[in-house]
């Protein structure tokens, strides 16, 4: 067991270099300097100057191989963590291990600094919605088993069904607008366009969340569909267990190992922010500025926050491995 778990650990290293190549390539492909600001938001020339010499602008390789010293802590670990001008906080007390560099878009603050105040707000919105899609996703898929009589899918079960086809398959941005329309016009609850807790949480929260909650229902339902037919759940009704009993005592644990493993990548996906969701609730997490990232080619931000969704995807893929690991004793090893 802990033989693949180090494995896995010794891998995120090359995962993430893959990771990082992959992006730079894409983002250095868009036409144009990463320093070529609109006129009132390109830096002053001495910071520039000083963003050449520390980033080596110049080429893609040689960009790639300064940002990567800095990004990994390699070069505070030699000794060359002292700050410079225009690169970004630290303060007199040098810059920090790892130095995700000063942002184009926002120039009075850098790559750590937004990450620090934005991570924090999209993973409580995240947090909260994959609450809400375990809640959902788990009383859909026992529901919808419930409803079904002699091994054959009734009324409860088509229904369940039909609902967890349609969160899957209709967009979040659909989904989000109509969310809006019905809780701040037609039932005016809450407030949209501002963001301000706790009031605002639970309205992107539920709009994240209906997606993997859809998710979540359809694998719990074949997971119970599946033990519902095994040895041990005979036994149990063959003991006088109650049908209620059988489902949430014995082949709801069962079914949930599907969705243990999918709640990895899912998690990660929604603690780190979706972009979507968060342009349309104008909640200040990682996506939003992800996308103004994008629309303003903003090199550093952009790596900065696919280089920090990447290492929370990975940590959280391990992390589903060891529980996976300490609830199915089948894979021990």
């Amino acid at each position: 067991m802990w033989k693949g778990i180090l494995q896995r650990l010794l891998r995120i290293p090359l995962t993430l270099a893959a990771v990082y190549t992959l992006t730079l390539a894409l983002a250095w492909a868009v036409p144009g300097n990463p320093v070529d600001r609109p006129e009132g938001k390109r830096p002053s020339a001495e910071v520039i100057a000083a963003m050449e010499a520390r980033y080596n602008l110049q080429s893609f390789w040689s960009f790639y191989w300064s940002y990567l010293d800095a990004a990994s802590g390699l070069r505070w670990a030699r000794g060359g963590g002292g700050g410079e001008a225009g690169s970004g906080g630290g303060g007199g007390s040098g810059r920090p291990v790892f130095d995700l560099g000063p942002s184009l878009q926002y120039r009075d603050r850098d790559v750590n600094e937004i990450i620090r105040t934005s991570l924090p707000i999209s993973a409580l919105v995240g947090a909260t919605a994959m609450v809400m899609a375990l809640g959902l996703g788990l009383g859909a898929g026992v529901l919808g088993m419930m409803g079904r009589s002699g091994g054959r899918g009734g009324a409860i079960d088509s229904i369940t069904l039909l609902i967890a086809l349609i969160g899957i398959s209709v967009p979040t941005f659909v989904v989000g607008t109509l969310l809006q329309l019905l809780f701040a016009v037609w039932l005016p609850v809450t407030e949209v366009g501002r963001f301000e807790l706790p009031g605002s949480l639970w309205l992107p929260a539920l709009t994240l969340s209906l997606p993997f909650a859809a998710y979540i229902a359809r694998l719990t339902r074949m997971g119970m569909i599946e033990a519902m037919a095994s040895d041990y759940v005979r036994t149990a009704r063959a003991k006088g267990v109650s049908e209620l009993g059988v489902l949430v005592g014995h082949a709801l644990p069962n079914a949930f190992l599907p969705v243990l493993s999918y709640l990895g990548p899912a998690t990660a996906m929604a603690m780190t922010g979706s972009f979507v969701v968060e342009r349309i609730f104008s909640v200040p997490g990682m996506g939003q500025h992800f996308v103004n990232a994008v629309q303003n080619k903003d090199l550093f931000l952009l790596l900065g926050i696919v280089l920090v969704f990447s290492t929370l995807m990975i940590l959280m893929n391990v992390a589903v491995d060891v529980l996976y690991r300490w609830v199915d004793p089948r894979v021990r090893g």
